[in-house]
């Protein structure tokens, strides 16, 4: 991959980013929560991504917290 490439990779991945956290904040003061919780992170992601993506970015995300969590 060239360097340019990796650029608009790394931005567009950004981009997500700024987008998954943007609408946890939302729903958390929604909620009137101080904290973003793993149920904000999952709702954001299931809002954003849609569809077979968002299944499997839950299924890929849960399975880090689990792997995280037992180590």
């Amino acid at each position: 991959m060239s360097d340019k490439r990796q650029v608009v990779a790394g931005l567009e991945i950004d981009g997500m980013f700024e987008k998954l956290v943007g609408e946890a904040a939302k729903l958390a003061r929604y909620n009137k929560k101080p904290t973003i919780t793993s149920r904000e992170i999952q709702t954001s992601v299931r809002l954003v991504l849609l569809g077979e993506l968002a299944k499997h970015a839950v299924s890929e995300g849960a399975k880090a917290v689990t792997k995280f969590t037992s180590s």
